[in-house]
């Protein structure tokens, strides 16, 4: 990508990648070798503007889907082979093809493996390990059939393979949901294959079982929600306990929300984000101990800062796997296991999403206010007037989570601290007002808001470029957005 203009152009609308892949999916017949019809869905990434790891303790997120989407295709075969085709990745030190079987799922006598086992067959080779994405949502599709019917397998699932074709636009581990990208539009189109179609909320959570149980990455239910559910040009507002829907919130005219990927990459299943998860739920299950029954019903987030406050100091600043065991018992988190080995740092990862989600629902307001005066202005004075104040107290809250990601959970990292202070720099004179690492952190990628005018844009390239001469790293950026997996639609292939 280079420093000129094309570094800020809007990728291809969303109907143009489609007709694009629809092309590739013809060109490759000899990969879709069976009789039958050719399903495919396509689900965007997301930048996450507000909220990042704070899903799992159940605060509100708001996150917007990005122009980049992966896309599948799905082809039942006759036989049991399942083979997973993948294009594009040739760089990423992945085996290009991998060819799995119903053996891998189902055994000898048609019932569902433990999902234990399952997730050691589909893991065991780095190089291949990226097709339990795609596995795990039939396996996941598949048990769920098959608890009504006692283990058994639904006969019209499994007892088929599939020739499976994945592409993606979606860079892998930058921090903008590759991985849910890849799930939700596999379950998209395997629904259609099959004739199954779940609501779109059981479509996201189906897809969040096969990141924690196939693949074994910690991660809430934010990403799969978002590029599911998520509307063009807007925030998707997602309650975390588990997946309350609130709506959309319309970014306010002038606003714009620009991704700028620094190159380092980071991944939701690694040890850092790992260990900041389970600091999270220590804190909560020392609150739930200390106030004699405060539940929360197991999420941080139904505290405020406020009430916090009262029990902060009682949660220890750092603690070793075993002293918490040892201490404290069972963690009351399905996902996650305390490594008695580890040290952690309870306190202030426990302070973190509940402070997280009082900036979320702060941002929320400004944003709505935004809105509801430039409509007044409009109305009373014939044109929009931008209200300064509320975009510069919108960056500030950013910056706030920026830096609570490092200072708290230890999820920063210096070329996303880089990032920041060159946005920092240039500032609201520049038209740039605020920034902060996205997703699980350590690495991937910066939020930043800024305004939709040319100055502003021309600040982003020199924030670019002088990102590249301090580090060496040229960064791509994500500056478009487009309709969720649901909104656009499965779809049938036609046949060249």
């Amino acid at each position: 990508m280079s420093e000129g203009a094309e570094l800020f152009a809007a990728p291809l609308d969303a109907e143009t990648q489609w007709q694009e892949f629809e092309r590739l999916v013809r060109q490759e017949a000899a990969f879709f070798d069976a009789t039958g019809p050719i399903a495919g869905a396509r689900a965007p990434g997301r930048l996450d503007v507000m909220g990042g790891v704070a899903d799992y303790s159940g605060s509100i997120v708001m996150e917007m889907p990005i122009a980049e989407a992966a896309c599948v295709a799905w082809q039942w075969r006759e036989d049991r082979a399942l083979r997973i085709r993948t294009i594009g990745t040739e760089h990423e030190d992945l085996d290009p093809e991998v060819t799995l079987t119903l053996d891998d799922l189902i055994d000898s006598d048609n019932r569902m493996r433990p999902i234990g086992e399952v997730r050691e067959r589909l893991t065991a080779e780095p190089s291949k390990r990226w097709a339990a994405y795609i596995a795990g949502c039939y396996y996941v599709l598949l048990d769920a059939y098959s608890r009504v019917s006692e283990g058994r397998v639904d006969e019209r699932l499994g007892e088929q393979g599939a020739n499976i074709l994945v592409q993606s636009a979606v860079p892998l581990g930058v921090g903008v949901s590759s991985s849910a990208a890849i799930e939700v539009a596999t379950m998209q189109a395997l629904g259609e294959a099959a004739g199954v179609q779940p609501s779109d909320l059981t479509l996201a959570a189906w897809c969040q079982k096969v990141e924690n149980a196939i693949v074994g990455a910690p991660c809430g239910i934010m990403d799969q929600v978002t590029v599911a559910l998520g509307e063009a040009n807007a925030l998707t507002v997602l309650q975390c306990q588990p997946h309350d829907l609130l709506g959309t919130q319309q970014i306010p005219p002038a606003w714009r929300f620009v991704g700028i990927d620094s190159g380092v990459k980071h991944s939701v299943s690694g040890v850092a984000y790992t260990r900041a998860r389970v600091g999270a739920f220590m804190g909560l299950k020392i609150i739930q101990l200390e106030s004699g029954g405060k539940l929360l019903d197991n999420y941080l987030c139904n505290m405020s800062p406020d009430e916090f406050l009262a029990y902060r100091d009682v949660i220890p600043e750092t603690l070793t796997g075993a002293e918490y065991h040892d201490l404290y018992g069972r963690l009351p988190d399905l996902v996650t296991r305390v490594d008695p080995t580890a040290t952690y740092h309870p306190r202030s990862c426990a302070e973190h999403p509940i402070l997280e989600n009082d900036r979320v629902k702060h941002l929320f307001a400004l944003m709505q206010i935004a809105i509801i005066r430039q409509e007044e202005s409009i109305a009373v004075h014939g044109q929009m007037a931008l209200d300064e104040p509320i975009l510069i107290e919108a960056g500030r809250l950013m910056y706030e989570a920026h830096a609570s990601y490092g200072d708290r959970l230890d999820l920063g990292s210096p070329e996303t601290d880089l990032l920041v202070e060159l946005v920092r720099e240039r500032g609201p004179v520049r038209g740039l007002y605020g920034a902060k690492i996205t997703g699980g952190g350590s690495g991937g990628t910066v939020a930043v808001l800024c305004l939709d005018v040319p100055e502003a844009e021309e600040a982003l390239r020199e924030v670019c470029a002088a990102y590249t001469e301090r580090t060496g790293i040229t960064p791509r950026t994500f500056v478009g957005s487009s309709p969720g997996s649901v909104a656009f639609g499965a779809r049938l292939i036609p046949r060249g």
